[in-house]
């Protein structure tokens, strides 16, 4: 096995954790959040669950982003990853109080979770400071790896089009007739994101915002002082 081989190993095994937990809660939210406004869709669908296995998508989770991660470690040496999970069904005929609103916070529930997740890890790096450095190196990057992970999928679906989780917020809280002018985007939203996404468009937009909260997350972690 070659260095570079290895290398990709090891960034792989560093990364794995993240990316599946990131997914996984990411997904149990906005599940989570509908069955609070009495869909019980996605309990009945199988997907109120912690097990990632129902959440994966073949091509969206599993072919996609790994081959953008080995691709961009190979070319860049820094990780690249676009992809996603199936999303979770909700039908918003069942919501109780305004249908309106309860989809904002629905789908507003994943990108917050991954807010919290990205927390926790930066938290987490004030207990692990205790462990030998054969330890807290390996569990360090893992966490800096979750943290970069957690943020990237959070900043990256509140983009304002549908069907992120941003753009249905935005269908959620805007005026007729921008709403319906969104909605009719939803069908052309990931071919539109894939074209921004591989022309270096919706870098150029995120990055900064991407920085901005890694920056805060690593020092909540006490890494900069």
């Amino acid at each position: 096995m070659t260095d570079i081989d290895y290398s990709i190993i090891v960034k792989i095994i560093t990364w794995a954790p993240g990316v599946i937990f990131a997914i996984t809660l990411h997904e149990w939210a906005h599940g989570f959040m509908a069955h609070r406004f009495g869909d019980p869709t996605p309990r009945v669908m199988g997907r109120l669950t912690l097990n990632p296995l129902p959440h994966i998508d073949l091509v969206w989770t599993i072919l996609i982003p790994g081959l953008m991660l080995v691709t961009s470690l190979l070319t860049t040496g820094q990780p690249f990853v676009f992809g996603g999970a199936k999303p979770v069904p909700v039908n918003p005929r069942n919501f109780r109080g305004a249908p309106r609103m309860a989809m904002f916070w629905v789908a507003a529930a994943g990108p917050m979770m991954n807010l919290i997740l990205a927390s926790l890890c930066a938290l987490s790096f004030h207990i692990i400071v205790f462990l030998p450095d054969y330890f807290y190196e390996p569990i360090g990057h893992m966490l800096i790896a979750a943290i970069q992970m957690n943020v990237l999928l959070a900043v990256f679906n509140l983009f304002p089009l549908p069907p992120l989780d941003g753009g249905r917020m935005a269908v959620a809280v805007a005026r007729p007739p921008v709403d319906r002018w969104l909605s009719y985007l939803e069908p052309l939203g990931l071919p539109i994101i894939m074209v921004l996404a591989f022309s270096g468009g919706l870098g150029k937009v995120i990055f900064p915002i991407l920085v901005m909260f890694n920056m805060f997350f690593l020092e909540m972690a006490g890494l900069f002082v």
